[in-house]
This record gives C-alpha cells, structure tokens and sequence, in this order.
C-alpha cells in the first residue's frame, strides 16, 4: 500500500478528483495548505501599501492506494494537474505500513 500526497493549485482540484474517479480511486482527503518552491512569493498591492506574499495558495490531495495502481495514479494527477508553468505542484509517494477502518475493524488492503 502507499500513500500519494500531491500539492497542486487550487483551481486543478476538480479535475484531479475527477480523473481519479475515473479510474477507480474512491477515498480522498482534500487539505488547503500554502507554500512555496522555485515559484516563490510575488509582490502585491493592498491599501497603497505594497507587500510580498511569500506563501502561495496549494490544494493537498491525499490517497491511500494498493501498490498496483500507484503508476495509474499519478499519471492521473500529473495528467489533470499540468497547466505547463511554474508552481504546478509535486506528487510524494510513500510507503504505507498500515491501515485500520475505524468503523468495521478491517486492516491492510480491505481497509482502503
């Protein structure tokens, strides 16, 4: 099992869940974080004042998927997410150890 993060902008959101229905990933978290990478901050006008906004708005998705389907997935998100310019995001896979379905008890694989 592993764990895909992708940070992404915003405004990709609905076209990353929706590839991912597509081919079959149902459970999802969905975390509004903000940062920065080479894209870094830009500055910008408030009141006359002129400030730097450092931190950039993400969107981070989140899925725990069986091994097999890793690829699939993030072709997916890369597919979706992709406008072609700077601050598009960066997918992270990692491993996942374990995993409980609080509600029935199930662990491993028939938990996710």
């Amino acid at each position: 099992m592993k764990l895909i993060s992708a940070v992404i902008k915003p405004f990709k959101l609905d076209e990353v869940r929706e590839a991912l229905n597509a081919i079959g990933i149902q459970g999802l978290t969905v975390t509004e974080v903000k940062g920065f990478g080479r894209q870094k901050g830009h500055t910008e006008l408030y009141r006359g004042a002129e400030y730097v906004v450092d931190f950039l708005p993400k969107v981070k998705v989140e899925a725990a998927v069986p091994a097999a389907v890793v690829d699939q997935v993030i072709e997916a998100i890369e597919k979706a997410a992709r406008t072609g310019k700077i601050g598009d995001g960066k997918i992270f896979v990692t491993e996942l150890e374990q995993v409980l379905r609080i509600r029935t008890g199930e662990t491993g694989p028939d938990a996710l």
